[in-house]
């Protein structure tokens, strides 16, 4: 019943910027911390960026943060990745996902998520 679905991924040059989308449907999501995952191939799945219920407290990971913006729009059930600075190791899927815990932080276990949105960054 409960869907994550992403969008905004694509192609773009090293230095350029892209803004992805997650809407979730079949629930209401305004008490989840929302946020979002990324596995390039090779690697293991990292975390990137989570925000509280309300937006008042966002954590991003080292390599993001200064470059990537995470916020949301309870109304409309959607969070957003705002990445702008691409670098070629930003290349890999990005994942939306959604804990129950209110709170955001980095000690976070999400309990649903979406199928992934490619991003690739050219040198």
């Amino acid at each position: 019943q409960v869907q994550l679905v992403e969008s905004g991924g694509g192609l773009v040059q090293a230095g350029g910027s892209l803004r992805l989308s997650c809407a979730a449907s079949g629930g209401t999501f305004s008490n989840y911390t929302r946020g979002w995952f990324r596995e390039a191939p090779g690697k293991e799945r990292e975390f990137v960026a989570t925000i509280s219920w309300r937006g008042s407290g966002t954590s991003y990971a080292d390599s993001v943060r200064g470059r990537f913006t995470i916020s949301r729009d309870n109304a409309k059930n959607t969070v957003y990745l705002q990445m702008n600075g691409l670098k070629p190791e930003d290349t890999a899927v990005y994942y939306c996902a959604a804990d129950k815990n209110p709170y955001g932080g980095t000690n976070w276990t999400p309990v649903y998520w979406g199928q992934g949105t490619q991003v690739t960054v050219s040198s």
